[in-house]
């Protein structure tokens, strides 16, 4: 398993329009066959930063999810709603991993 998170800080008049846009791509990311798992975090104490918790069940799955029309479009319609560029961070899946189930 590869678990990704996505770090988004969002422009506080954009909140609501972020967050549609993400959960229509969070909804539909979840049908992929390489994603087992797709969540959508709000900071408590700001609630213009996110974190998208993407995993994916290989390590080519994330370059196919990118293909897909409702990532596309997610990207399109959030960039110009980031108060600064996203970035994510790569993780390896330690525990519960395929051995331990």
């Amino acid at each position: 398993m590869l678990v990704v998170h996505v770090h988004v800080h969002v422009r506080p008049d954009c909140i609501d329009r972020f967050r549609q846009a993400t959960v229509a791509n969070a909804t539909a990311s979840v049908q992929e066959p390489g994603v087992a798992r797709f969540d959508v975090v709000q900071q408590q104490d700001d609630p213009t930063r996110f974190v998208l918790v993407e995993v994916y069940r290989t390590a080519d799955a994330p370059a196919r999810h990118k293909e897909t029309p409702h990532y596309q479009a997610w990207r399109e319609a959030v960039e110009p709603l980031q108060a600064e560029p996203r970035h994510s961070v790569k993780y390896s899946n330690v525990f519960p991993d395929d051995k331990d189930r």
